[in-house]
């Protein structure tokens, strides 16, 4: 038997490495298992906003990520016909943060990141290629059966996403629903900030809207993504592997005269839903083994590692014997408070913004944006919200 004295986590992504990266530098050992063969390359997620930017600082981590990635000190609200209807600017949160902006980097390389600062602590063991099969827990342990051997351990953290095999074997409830139209993922070369778009921009549309965005890619110039949403009937297959419908897409948006290449597509399942609970017993859920939502916002890798934070130090007081363990049921108060008031509305508002087909309604929108644009307090307001500031000081203040 592989014994783990105290903490495992299942899964090696952004959530679950950083659970391991906190607990580390709380002086709790760790063993992480995934069963990929190495650091994930997943590309799926870029953007980070101010607090998860100050949970990692400490940890150096910020400060590489800045180094590889592009600020976005502010995102504009655009309508397909009509052009630019909104600009917001960040800088009015300087007083609230040190990183008043978003952080525009890929997935992967924050994983990478993460990998290379944990590769050289002690206290720190992440087994690739190892799958989990079973998972059981009685009052004293929790017990793993793997490709590797069964392990044994005080305390288990699911970071083993969306279809989380933790999850459904203790009969956690994953309550919310799933979109018809999937999303699609366009990557192209194409400088969008030729025709006056920010780093990241939200293109409303009844019929088509759209999402997009700067990131570091691999070239200095940078790449840009397009997210749209994708009919049921559209072959995923065809789209992915025939780049010329992706090509035509982006295309509505470029004068005829510029040519562009197409450097990636990805189809993904949209879910919005939340976890019945975020601990049973010895078992704790984050990240998107506990929530998962659209990507319009950028929001669901940082609630991620925000869970991570927050339980890593309730951990940490409960092993070091400095806290009852009825302290991690406050974590699962506060993280499924701050998703479903704060992570579900927000995401779900902004997709239905986008899509709004009441011309009534679109127009009003369209005119309290602009508002809230020209008035620094409101301003401040509305970014506090957006930037997940507010959010997350709301959950942290749940007893």
């Amino acid at each position: 038997m592989i014994v783990a004295d105290k903490v495992v986590i299942v899964g090696a992504g952004p959530s679950g490495l950083s659970a391991a990266l906190f607990l580390d530098e709380m002086g709790i050992p760790v063993t992480v298992i995934e069963r990929g063969t190495g650091p994930s390359d997943d590309p799926r997620a870029a953007t980070f906003h101010p607090p998860t930017l100050e949970l990692l600082a400490p940890s150096g981590v910020t400060a590489e990520l800045l180094e590889r990635g592009i600020k976005s000190p502010l995102w504009q609200h655009r309508d397909r016909k009509k052009g630019l209807i909104a600009a917001l600017d960040l800088s009015v949160l300087s007083r609230e943060t040190e990183h008043p902006y978003r952080l525009q980097c890929e997935q992967h390389k924050f994983v990478q990141i993460l990998s290379k600062h944990l590769a050289d602590r002690p206290g720190v063991e992440i087994r690739y290629g190892t799958d989990l099969l079973s998972v059981e827990q009685d009052a004293d342990k929790v017990m793993l059966a793997t490709t590797s051997g069964p392990v044994a351990c005080d305390w288990l953290i699911a970071a083993d996403g969306g279809r989380s095999l933790v999850r459904k074997s203790q009969d956690i409830v994953f309550e919310g629903f799933t979109y018809k139209e999937r999303f699609l993922v366009i990557t192209t070369n194409y400088d969008f900030a030729k025709r006056g778009f920010a780093v990241s921009n939200y293109i409303a549309d009844p019929d088509e809207w759209c999402a997009v965005f700067k990131v570091p890619g691999d070239r200095p110039s940078g790449l840009w993504r397009s997210v749209f949403p994708m009919d049921e009937d559209e072959d995923e297959e065809t789209i992915v592997r025939d780049f010329a419908s992706a090509h035509a897409r982006v295309a509505r948006f470029v004068p005829e005269q510029d040519a562009f290449d197409v450097v990636h597509v990805n189809v993904y399942n949209v879910h919005q839903r939340v976890a019945s609970t975020f601990r049973k017993g010895r078992i704790m859920l984050i990240g998107d083994a506990a929530h998962v939502n659209n990507p319009l916002g950028g929001m669901g890798m940082n609630f991620g590692i925000h869970d991570a934070h927050n339980l890593a130090e309730k951990l940490a007081a409960v092993v070091k014997g400095e806290a009852d363990e009825s302290i991690l049921d406050r974590f699962s108060r506060q993280r499924r408070y701050a998703a479903q008031t704060f992570l579900q509305r927000m995401t779900i508002q902004n997709k239905r913004n986008l899509e709004e087909r009441d011309p009534d309604l679109k127009l009003a929108r369209e005119k309290e944006l602009a508002e809230i644009a020209a008035d620094e307090e409101r301003s401040r307001a509305h970014l506090m919200q957006t930037s997940m500031i507010a959010g997350y000081r709301a959950a942290n203040a749940i007893e």
